[in-house]
């Protein structure tokens, strides 16, 4: 007797359909599993036979045979086991159900537990587009599930529990979403700003910075604060919208970093992979390409501390998601593209011993090594970050003074928050959603459209004596328009202009 299951595959964020072929015919006990499964799905053979005895049913002794439809596609992953073992109960008669319209996703234990499983969201996602009425999941995702409309979504604990249910003897609920939708307010302990201790001009950088997307490159001597800096910023970036938000559940769920009580990704991410990090694991890749941490910062910041201390290759791999706002890994069975719309957010010390321009504490090195150090930042790199900031050391009247507090986060925050919905109006309809993500177009009819004389006249001494390159000077653009939605002006005057290209790149130290 043969039986269908509809499951899922993922390739890179999305889902593709998998049917899963069951049948039982005439020959020696065998169990054979086609379709080019990897290990993992092989050795569902061993946990679906368990758990089909263990929860109170016969596996036949007979030639099972299951094909995992489109034979093409790799299948990967224990997801399969509960497809695979409806469907053996379905083939063999033990179960009678129609299931055509349903999708059936879940890892086995031995004793038929439904277990997690990876990438629930885009198989979801897929199953609404495709029409699909009902999906049986595990019953600790059926949370992030529901976080998609049009869909019923099922629970299942066990597979005794979903046989019952498609027999009609124990009817499984369907999963209702909590009344605020699993958004529940998330508190983060984020470094507030107001704990930092002067570093008034690099607070000041980092909230254009936030306020536009722009990437930012802070040099100062060890222990000027250029970390801690870095981790103030989550606390002053505007809260993700629903559409964003969901985009980043989306890439977590399939990295398998979706805490279970928490379905919904509320807060930015920020990531600070190790200087020791592969082109792999930063980009993404591998035999199976998977999203890498410049994917896993999409709609946040990654954070690249002793940034000349990461290995060439994998910064210069960097250049291509600064530049697309996504990142291409491409393999022998294909290509895959995933997001990485980030802020870039790097430190760094000037020299080796980090004091090379220190006017407290003498450098020890010799000139050649400071400037083979700071090669190894290459031109091309550098002229990608918008926002260069200085972090000096700090005297001792502000590292003891005990003055009025600094400006919270919270307030920066309100004002980058207005920042970014003149933004939003000013970019509607297009698929920009903050002014770093302006193409030559909108840097044309935003930007240089927008300038007065003074700005102007100041843009082109800039061009003549900075040497700016075409790339640089849309940078300086878009700097400057990020500084005049702060100050709220319809146009940019040259004070604005001119704060954007302090920030433009000086010898380091």
């Amino acid at each position: 007797m043969l039986a269908k299951v509809n499951t899922c595959a993922l390739v890179g964020l999305d889902g593709v359909m998998v049917e899963v072929e069951v049948d039982i015919s005439q020959g020696l006990p065998s169990f054979t599993i086609v379709g080019l499964p990897d290990t993992a799905v092989q050795e569902a053979r061993e946990r679906v036979r368990a758990a089909i005895r263990n929860s109170g049913f016969q596996f036949p002794q007979r030639r099972i045979t299951v094909n995992l439809a489109p034979a093409d596609l790799r299948k990967e992953g224990p997801a399969y086991d509960l497809p695979i073992a409806l469907g053996i109960l379905l083939a063999s008669g033990q179960v009678m159900a129609d299931v055509s319209h349903s999708l059936v996703l879940g890892e086995l234990s031995l004793e038929g537990q439904v277990r997690h499983a990876q990438g629930i969201l885009p198989m979801v996602a897929l199953a609404r587009e495709r029409g699909v009425r009902t999906v049986y999941v595990p019953e600790a995702d059926a949370r992030e599930a529901s976080l998609l409309d049009g869909v019923e979504v099922v629970p299942v604990s066990s597979l005794a529990a979903l046989a019952k249910h498609l027999a009609g003897e124990e009817l499984i609920p369907p999963f209702q979403s909590p009344p605020n939708g699993g958004n529940e307010a998330v508190e983060w302990s984020w470094v507030d700003m107001a704990h930092i201790r002067g570093q008034e001009h690099a607070k000041r950088a980092l909230e254009v910075a936030a306020a536009g997307g722009h990437n930012v490159l802070m040099v100062g001597p060890p222990g000027a604060g250029k970390t801690l800096l870095a981790r103030a910023l989550p606390g002053i970036l505007p809260a993700m919208t629903p559409e964003e938000a969901l985009e980043v559940t989306k890439i977590y769920s399939v990295a398998g970093l979706l805490p279970p009580d928490r379905p919904l990704v509320r807060q930015r991410p920020f990531r600070s992979p190790h200087h020791t990090i592969s082109h792999a694991g930063l980009v993404g890749g591998g035999r199976v390409p998977r999203p890498g941490e410049v994917t896993l910062a999409h709609r946040g910041v990654l954070f690249l501390d002793e940034l000349p201390e990461f290995p060439h290759s994998v910064l210069e791999a960097i250049r291509q998601p600064l530049e697309e706002r996504r990142v291409t890994v491409s393999r022998a069975q294909g290509t895959i593209t995933f997001p990485a719309s980030f802020m870039l957010v790097a430190a760094m010390n000037p020299c080796p011993c980090g004091y090379y321009g220190d006017y407290r504490r003498q450098c020890t090195c010799p000139e050649a090594v400071v400037a083979r150090y700071q090669r190894r930042i290459s031109g091309p790199l550098l002229d990608r970050i918008d926002i260069f900031v200085d972090v000096p050391r700090l005297d001792r009247e502000k590292l003891m003074s005990d003055g009025p507090v600094a400006e919270s986060s919270a307030q920066v925050r309100e004002r980058v928050e207005r920042a970014r919905e003149v933004q939003r109006r000013r970019f509607q309809g297009r698929p920009i959603t903050c002014n770093a993500e302006m193409g030559p177009v909108e840097v044309r009819e935003f930007c240089q459209g927008a300038l007065d004389e003074g700005a102007r006249q100041l843009l082109g001494m800039a061009v003549e004596r900075l040497a700016l390159s075409a790339r640089a000077f849309h940078r300086v653009l878009k700097v400057a328009r990020t500084i005049a939605d702060l100050s709220g002006a319809e146009g940019i005057a040259a004070a604005h202009l001119a704060e954007a290209l302090q920030y433009r790149q000086r010898a380091l130290g």
